[in-house]
């Protein structure tokens, strides 16, 4: 794991170095596994599965940023630095990128574009995220 590009991104004001707290990762991840639940509750409409979705999504990637000792004050970036914080391949990491443009797109000008395989790809991947940062155990 190449935990430099983060510091590299320290030096930029990009991400701050702050110690990890083992209280606010399992918050995190309670809410993650929680709001994962509801996701794939298929009574629920679409863009409500949507915003579970990605919110777990957030709470795991921020949970994997925490872990490491890290914080950011922008959403998209917890989802750009997956690859370094849980090794996860760069088409994975789009993904969460493009369903963080399309929670954009919903937030601040009301239109939301997703469709059946955007929502089923978004699901398994945080469930690949849960896996992921359940095995980092507790904070160092």
């Amino acid at each position: 794991m190449t935990l430099q590009n983060l510091n590299n991104l320290v030096k930029i004001n990009q991400l701050k170095l702050e110690p990890p707290d083992q209280k606010e990762f399992d918050g995190l991840v309670r809410s993650a596994v929680v709001r994962l639940i509801d996701a794939k509750n298929s009574s629920l409409s679409q863009d409500s599965r949507f915003d579970l979705a990605y919110n777990a999504a957030h709470a795991l990637a921020l949970a994997a940023l925490r872990w490491h000792g890290y914080r950011s004050d922008k959403r998209y970036f917890v989802f750009q630095c997956l690859t370094h914080t849980l090794e996860l391949s760069p088409s994975k990491a789009r993904v969460f990128s493009l369903c963080h443009e399309r929670r954009n797109l919903a937030e601040y000008e009301g239109h939301l574009e997703i469709n059946d395989q955007l929502l089923d790809e978004l699901i398994a991947l945080t469930d690949l995220l849960l896996e992921k940062v359940s095995a980092l155990g507790f904070v160092k």
